[in-house]
């Protein structure tokens, strides 16, 4: 077992150590871990366990992130670990994130591999993500900084659990950030995912106010559980007033799975209905998710409505965008990062081997 050295915790004075990266601040006696499972007391010190080693790596489509304005059409190489600071019952990621096997970490790979991996497959951006990369901080940040060397991006994939200092250093060498806002009440999140909704509103600031990471947004819709008018309303009212318009929403399908399997998936109609009120509040890029529905997953100018980025499924058509991002019809610049023309790596899904352990 590799042991990396972390930074956020402190000694407590009856011999535990407690960690300091997210709001659970888990405290530990020597040879325990942390909620997360990755994260445990060794020699007086919080470290990190499996450094280094990954549950697996693939190059995919950036738009699967969910990201629709950072680089469309772009692959990504993706990979994340084991472990998560939530417990969220409907996990679709549950083999991961809830898994305490350090066999779960199959393949090894070190930052700088990684990039260099990345850069000769031709991948825009590397992105943490299949747990919440929070919890292999060190890990992410080490492997952004050999990316950020060789000209490629980084994509943080999180729910933005995370305490203000380790915020930061985990949020600086990221270029784009997709955040998952599980729901708008603290019900959902204390009965649902074992956590709580403020430190995810402040992430949420922070990353729109204090830094220039790119964000996106996504929420999970359950029938019964986060999908009312009323949620709907308050949280894309709240987003719109906080966050600015131009923060795109992806508001997704469920499918029964983990510990959630009574609720039952969720209808088409749903999502749309979601999109049409963020819209109708003001979120001038809301989308959807896990459905085939090409009106709702492509991009449309806010300004005169015409059609910037036509998508079905992850696959691009029609580019509506000029040279400097901005509308071809009308001339209205569509918030995002986005390039001259438009990737071509479509819907490929491409599994990556690195050097087995």
């Amino acid at each position: 077992m590799s042991y990396h050295p972390t930074q956020f915790w402190h000694p407590l004075p009856d011999g535990r150590v407690q960690c300091d990266l997210c709001p659970r601040a888990c405290r530990m006696r020597e040879g325990q871990q942390g909620f997360c499972f990755v994260r445990a007391a060794r020699g007086g010190a919080v470290v990190l366990e499996g450094y280094g080693r990954s549950s697996g790596f693939c190059v995919d489509p950036i738009e699967k992130k969910p990201l629709n304005h950072f680089l469309p059409g772009t692959p990504v190489l993706s990979f994340g670990t084991a472990g998560c600071n939530l417990a969220c019952r409907f996990c679709q990621n549950w083999d991961m994130s809830k898994s305490r096997e350090q066999d779960t970490l199959a393949a090894a790979a070190t930052p700088e591999a990684i990039a260099r991996r990345a850069s000769e497959l031709g991948c825009r951006s590397v992105a943490y993500t299949y747990n919440d990369p929070v919890i292999f901080l060190e890990y992410a940040v080490d492997t952004a900084l050999a990316c950020r060397a060789l000209g490629v991006r980084n994509v943080a994939v999180t729910a933005g659990y995370v305490s203000p200092a380790a915020r930061e250093a985990f949020f600086a060498p990221m270029d784009a950030a997709n955040v998952d806002l599980k729901a708008f009440t603290e019900d959902f999140y204390h009965r649902i995912c074992g956590g709580h909704l403020g430190p995810v509103l402040e992430t949420l600031r922070y990353l729109r106010h204090e830094t220039r990471v790119w964000l996106e947004l996504t929420t999970l819709l359950i029938p019964g559980y986060n999908d009312s008018d009323a949620e709907i309303d308050t949280m894309t009212r709240w987003v719109v007033e906080e966050l600015g318009p131009d923060v795109p929403m992806h508001f997704t399908a469920f499918h029964p799975d983990w510990k959630l399997r009574d609720a039952p998936p969720t209808p088409p109609a749903t999502l749309t209905r979601a999109r049409a009120i963020a819209r109708r509040n003001g979120v001038r890029h809301a989308y959807t998710g896990n459905v085939h529905d090409p009106d709702g997953g492509s991009t449309w100018c806010h300004q005169c409505g015409a059609l910037l980025i036509e998508r079905d499924w992850y696959r691009l058509g029609h580019w509506g965008l000029d040279g400097a991002g901005r509308c071809a019809a009308c001339g209205t610049s569509c918030a995002g990062v986005f390039e001259a023309k438009p990737g071509s790596w479509g819907s490929r899904r491409r599994p990556v081997v690195f050097a087995q352990a």
